[in-house]
């Protein structure tokens, strides 16, 4: 038991003495409740005066705690109170003051009465345990809201940026809005992609809770990879057009002049380029969310892949909660099952033999041989039923006994020069981008068409028509007439519009025909509108 850990020593003062000596102490006192005996006790009587506080209420009497107190953490007897009050003064989470209102005789001024109220220390403390608690049982959520905001302030700081001179209030505000909602998301996130494998793992769920609650949660995932594949290409849109202009830059100047305004006059000379290093790194990391480039993924392009790994995970805990269920044998049922035959063995010659048979541990049939000693063997053959101790000695070369190896040994393989194979492959990246940009080129439409216009088409171009049109259906709900869609990489665009009666559409392929009802469809290649990215 530590010092701190320890109930405060009763011959310490109490009253405003101690707490003027509590508080001016640098230790933790105030958290040693905590780790000292009734410490779930202490827990209650704290938050009885933080829920007093915001009633504003000053001061409480023991009689007050008491009856506040929950029941099932109320003691029989207000003592128990009165000597909890006593240690959260003695460590500094309270003060206790004298309760002279109500004195009706001499002899009550030499009753000690007291009024309890809570100390700067310990109020600080049970708000820095409130943000432990909250932190350490928040699950977090997949924002599907948050993603239509940041398209929002995305748009905002793009009018923003088509300004000849921009408000700096309103870029600052804007950008402070798209960063905090984006933090929100990114946080939420990952707390509940944490949470999500806890479930898939099984860690403290209950096996009925679990599986009323994974088609709800299948659901979930389902929705919101949809959003993210429809605002995700949107997004990544937007931060292109922004970037694309030039004028992100200047906007976050502006949010960092603002900002470095209020600066100290010894913080001044540096407080607007550190303000405009955070902003630009902001930027930065929200471009990176949700732009892929320089061999890296995008962390929503990550997030997508996990959220739709998830699901087949959930779906495997499941069968796997069936088989439980329905009572297959699985692997520590089986050990159980061998201990107790090894237990249930008459003598050790049962438990050897049930040991080869369980683990296929048998004794050694034969070891290395050279030439001559197969040529011999070949010639005259040996029984298998012959025992070890009639049977003709084997032959092993000396080899293996000086050296413990029968390997023979020789000149390393020359190394292979490789710098052929590497000309093909990059050869063949390239032949492949071409195609891809080729196909990116046959798909884009000039302006609005029809499915059936877009006549034939190479293997190529229709695979990434068949992905476009994949990723345009996918966020398609009962009643949806007209959809519009990115590609994962944000280098394509589709917008899906039905029509009322619609013939049949064909889409002729060296593969077969594609046939489905027609639609109005404009499909745009957005690397021909989006810049090259230029670095914060």
């Amino acid at each position: 038991m530590t010092p701190h850990s320890a109930e405060p020593d009763s011959s310490r003062p109490t009253g405003p003495a101690a707490s003027a000596h509590t508080e001016s102490e640098t230790s933790y006192a105030p958290f040693a409740h905590l780790t000292a005996p009734n410490a779930v006790l202490y827990r209650q009587v704290m938050h009885v005066f933080l829920t007093a506080k915001e009633r504003f209420a000053v001061h409480l009497r023991p009689e007050d705690v008491h009856a506040a107190l929950a029941p099932e953490h109320r003691p029989a007897g207000p003592d128990a109170v009165v000597k909890a009050l006593t240690g959260l003064v003695g460590w500094g989470n309270l003060r206790a003051d004298p309760d002279t209102s109500r004195v009706t005789a001499v002899e009550d001024f030499y009753r000690k009465r007291f009024i309890y109220q809570l100390t700067r220390a310990g109020e600080a403390a049970e708000q820095a345990l409130s943000v432990y608690d909250e932190a350490l049982g928040r699950r977090g959520a997949l924002q599907a809201v948050a993603l239509h905001d940041i398209v929002t302030h995305l748009r905002a700081l793009l009018v923003l940026a088509t300004e000849e001179e921009p408000d700096a209030a309103k870029a600052h505000l804007a950008l402070s809005a798209l960063t905090s909602r984006f933090e929100a998301l990114a946080e939420n996130a990952r707390a509940f992609m944490g949470s999500l494998q806890r479930t898939i793992d099984l860690h403290g769920v209950e096996v009925d809770v679990f599986l009323a609650y994974k088609d709800r949660l299948i659901q979930y995932l389902e929705r919101f990879i949809q959003d993210l594949i429809t605002l995700g290409g949107r997004i990544a849109l937007l931060i292109g057009e922004l970037e694309g202009q030039g004028r992100v830059r200047l906007l976050l100047r502006l949010a960092a002049v603002r900002e470095a305004a209020d600066a100290a006059p010894d913080e001044a000379d540096t407080a607007e380029t550190q303000a405009y290093e955070r902003w630009a790194g902001r930027w930065a990391g929200l471009a990176a969310w949700f732009v892929s480039g320089d061999g890296r993924e995008s962390q929503a392009r990550l997030l997508r892949g996990r959220a739709l790994g998830a699901i087949p995970q959930l779906l495997a805990v499941v069968r796997q909660l069936n088989e439980r269920r329905a009572g297959r044998s699985d692997r520590s049922a089986d050990f159980r099952t061998l201990a107790r035959w090894f237990a249930e063995a008459p003598d050790d010659g049962a438990r050897h033999r049930l040991w080869r048979a369980a683990f296929g541990v048998y004794c050694a049939r034969h070891l290395t041989v050279d030439a001559d000693t197969l040529a011999d063997r070949a010639a005259r053959p040996v029984a298998p039923s012959t025992l070890w101790a009639e049977a003709e000695p084997l032959r092993i070369s000396p080899q293996l006994r000086r050296t413990g190896s029968y390997e023979r040994r020789g000149k390393p393989r020359r190394v292979q020069d490789r710098s052929e194979q590497r000309r093909q492959l990059a050869e063949l990246a390239e032949k492949q981008a071409q195609e891809i940009a080729a196909a990116r080129a046959r798909l884009a439409t000039d302006g609005i068409t029809c499915l059936s216009a877009l006549g034939e088409l190479d293997p190529v171009t229709f695979g990434l028509f068949l992905r476009l049109l994949g990723d345009a259906l996918a966020s398609w709900r009962p009643g949806t007439t007209t959809t519009t869609a990115a590609s994962n990489d944000g280098t394509m665009e589709i917008r899906l519009t039905a029509l009322d009666d619609a013939p049949l559409a064909e889409i002729r392929t060296p593969g077969g025909v594609f046939l489905g009802p027609d639609h109005t469809v404009e499909i745009t290649d957005l690397t021909q509108r989006i810049p090259a990215r230029d670095a914060l």
